[in-house]
């Protein structure tokens, strides 16, 4: 019998610029593999690592599963929109390599992402998930305390059809009960 990776033995850590090589691997699986993201080529080292430096340079957190002495899957926060109201909203971004989805290991980084974003003061999250067909995703989400709030029909254009964008948010922290202390 073959030692499977599980979630349990996955060890859950702050991301290091030696994880990227093979973030920017599980990443480029998705973005040529499905439509779990909207982006059509996958981006090179280079960008990951400008990315990563101006989630991480921006205080946002960005997290890895590491199991069996691999990234078998990440997660980071990042701003929702550019404009300064926004700044205590953030969205959540999870992707689990092939061979780790179905084990928990999402469930593990989407609960770290919202804990560190209430613990640096951040009072909504949103995810954005792709397709309706995103079943998975969307009860992730739910499992973990999002609500659905809308679907954008028809948003992006990729593998020769149009794809729906569900819109999923959770309060953090105090949320709206309060003023932001940020």
């Amino acid at each position: 019998m073959t030692d499977q990776p599980t979630s349990a033995k996955a060890v859950i850590r702050t991301a290091a610029m030696d994880d990227l090589p093979q973030i920017q691997a599980i990443y480029a699986h998705y973005v040529t593999g499905g439509v779990a993201t909207f982006e059509i080529d996958p981006p090179d080292l280079a960008e990951m690592t400008r990315r990563f430096e101006t989630l991480t340079g921006g205080g946002y957190p960005y997290i890895v599963a590491e199991a069996g002495g691999a990234v078998g899957g990440y997660a980071y926060a990042g701003p929702y929109r550019a404009r300064r109201a926004y700044r205590h909203t953030v969205e959540d971004s999870v992707y689990v390599s092939p061979g780790h989805v179905g084990l928990g290991l999402g469930r593990r980084l989407l609960e770290e992402i919202i804990r560190r974003c209430a613990e640096a003061g951040f009072r909504q999250m949103v995810a954005a998930i792709s397709d309706d067909q995103s079943a998975a995703s969307i009860h992730l989400h739910a499992r973990c305390g999002f609500e659905h709030v809308g679907v954008l029909k028809s948003a992006g254009y990729k593998m020769g059809r149009w794809i729906d964008n569900t819109l999923m948010q959770r309060p953090l922290g105090e949320g709206d009960r309060a003023e932001p202390s940020r």
